[in-house]
């Protein structure tokens, strides 16, 4: 039977971004085929992992000696283990160069990285959009949040948050399902905040899991959250979003989507005399065989380096240095989020409380830097996680050998443990970059990504003040044996690389319109981490999806009226 090779719309890539194309694009009765370089995953028939106990996994999830010493980078991804890596790439099958060091983290199959995802759901605010323009860093954004928020709370109602509705203006509230409860040591660390810092509020963060499904959960076939934490290997009850669980089987339903795995895509093809893009050439994984596919109107969700890399790899006589690329920004401005610091302490107290199952959530300070105005030495602002946590026994009780003296202290849980961590805004700069190797290629022939990307002064003092006003809030709640720690970890190990396609109102100074189109090719739009123009400091991804959805509408809206 002879594949076919022309549909109306294209999406490269099929993780978190990706599926909400598709799924969004099949809705509105456009014929779509996601191309994705992986291997095929399906919802509870690909999760081999899903029910093991931990003594029947290989070296309890540790990785062989041989494995680390074959993947010194993949390794040291968050979650990464023998549960987990499956749904992760190998060092030598995607080589890459570093510039700079920058740990690239990739999930080659169907479904991509929404399978290894945090699952962390803030809103953006308009302290964030507006950020860039008030305080002279990078270009303005050209949407405000009132333009994305109709699209947020419809993302939030299908994939399913839980939260609370905190009134905070740092971090709108959305649509929410109830939110895990904060455990008696959380709880009283948050009023301890409250108390002696009334401008900063810790609550419930919002993260997409069912924690009481509604009936358009049902409908997708999932179920409630179990608290088992165990979300990394592929949830088999569907009680985290995941583009394998939700939105690419909602798509398949349709009847419009045919999604090809095993499609490493080479380049956007452009045609000069219509001045748009005709579709998208691929190199077969498995036959090596190259394929062109024609569309009307293409996503590129590739992942955000990924979809730098193709952008500047689709080269013709009228864009000689990548599609859309008159501006020369192309590759620029790449920016991420500052993990680098985190602290940990014991709260005395509370030894006859404990807590039910295994929350698969963190709670959150929300932003509290740099808001109206710049009250800090640096830019931009940090999102805190924080949990508590009882050790597992007496901690006396794990030098005492073994026996039965041992095994009875390790019944009894341990002292309360609080720990937190920064996910801190990153300013976008022309010097962090990414570009195609002119000499080097890819076991595909691809020309290899070099990544430039590294932290600056404004990073180094943002992470000092952050360990700071963190230990001050530990102490202040009566936390004792406080440890601060500066991981000096790469760029990259955050997974949240963002930009290189940027946003914006002006051709000249980027790459895509206020509706993630491309300026000068106007039926590509680019809606995962590359087009972000600057990184605020929540998680990512929800912003991604809503982005995406906005996109789709208006494609959708544009090629009815005849202009795609």
């Amino acid at each position: 039977m002879k594949e076919e090779a022309t549909f109306d719309a294209i999406v490269i890539g099929s993780g978190i971004s990706g599926g909400w194309a598709a799924k969004e694009l099949c809705d509105k009765g456009l014929k779509t085929l996601v191309l994705e370089r992986g291997r095929s995953v399906e919802h509870l028939k690909d999760y081999p992992t899903a029910h093991l106990h931990p003594w029947q996994i290989p070296h309890r999830g540790r990785m062989s000696k041989a494995f680390l010493e074959e993947n010194p980078l993949i390794s040291k991804a968050a979650g990464f283990g023998s549960d987990t890596a499956h749904f992760f790439i190998r060092d030598q099958d995607h080589p890459y160069i570093q510039e700079k060091p920058f740990d690239w983290i990739r999930g080659y199959q169907v479904g991509g990285k929404s399978l290894t995802w945090g699952r962390a759901c803030q809103r953006w605010s308009d302290f964030e959009f507006t950020a860039p323009q008030r305080f002279g860093y990078g270009i303005d954004w050209p949407i405000r949040y009132k333009d994305i928020a109709p699209w947020y709370t419809h993302v939030e109602n299908f994939i399913g948050v839980c939260g609370n509705a905190d009134g905070i203006e740092a971090m709108p509230d959305g649509e929410f399902l109830p939110p895990f409860q904060l455990n008696c040591v959380e709880a009283a660390l948050q009023q301890s905040i409250k108390k002696n810092y009334p401008n900063r509020h810790l609550v419930q963060a919002r993260w997409a899991h069912l924690t009481k499904p509604k009936e358009i959960h049902r409908q997708q076939g999932r179920g409630q959250c179990q608290a088992r934490n165990l979300c990394m290997r592929g949830c088999p009850f569907g009680g985290y979003f995941s583009s394998v669980s939700s939105t690419l089987p909602w798509a398949q339903k349709t009847g419009k989507l045919t999604i090809r795995p095993h499609s490493v895509v080479h380049s956007i093809l452009y045609d000069a005399q219509t001045q748009k893009a005709s579709g998208v050439r691929i190199i077969d994984a498995e036959t090596r065989q190259t394929i062109d596919f024609s569309a009307r109107i293409i996503f590129v969700n590739a992942s955000a380096l990924n979809s730098n890399l193709i952008l500047l790899n689709s080269r013709s006589s009228r864009f000689p240095n990548g599609l859309g690329n008159d501006s020369g920004l192309l590759g620029k401005y790449v920016a991420f989020h500052n993990y680098r610091a985190s602290l940990h302490a014991e709260m005395p107290g509370f030894t006859d409380r404990y807590y039910f199952g295994r929350n698969p959530t963190d709670a959150i300070i929300a932003n509290y830097r740099n808001l109206h105005t710049q009250d800090t030495d640096y830019l931009g602002g940090f999102t805190t996680f924080l949990g508590a946590y009882r050790s597992k026994g007496k901690l006396e009780a794990q030098s005492s050998g073994f026996g039965a003296e041992f095994k009875r202290a390790m019944t009894e849980p341990g002292p309360w443990q609080i720990y937190m961590y920064m996910q801190g805004e990153t300013i976008p700069k022309v010097s962090n970059h990414v570009r195609l190797s002119s000499d080097q290629t890819d076991p595909w022939g691809i020309p290899r990504l070099i990544t430039s990307v590294g932290y600056d002064e404004n990073d180094e003092k943002m992470t000092q003040d952050f360990l700071r006003e963190s230990e001050a809030m530990l102490e202040k709640a009566g936390c004792k044996n406080i440890e601060t720690h500066d991981n000096k970890q790469a760029p990259g190990l955050d997974i949240h690389e963002m930009g290189g396609v940027r946003m914006g109102r002006d051709p000249k100074t980027s790459v895509l319109n206020a509706h993630n189109q491309m300026h000068t090719v106007p039926n590509v739009f680019v809606t995962d981490g590359a087009c972000m123009t600057s990184t605020g400091n929540q998680s990512p991804s929800l912003l991604y999806m809503a982005l995406t959805a906005r996109a789709v509408h208006h494609a959708a809206q544009e090629l009815k009226a005849g202009h795609l």
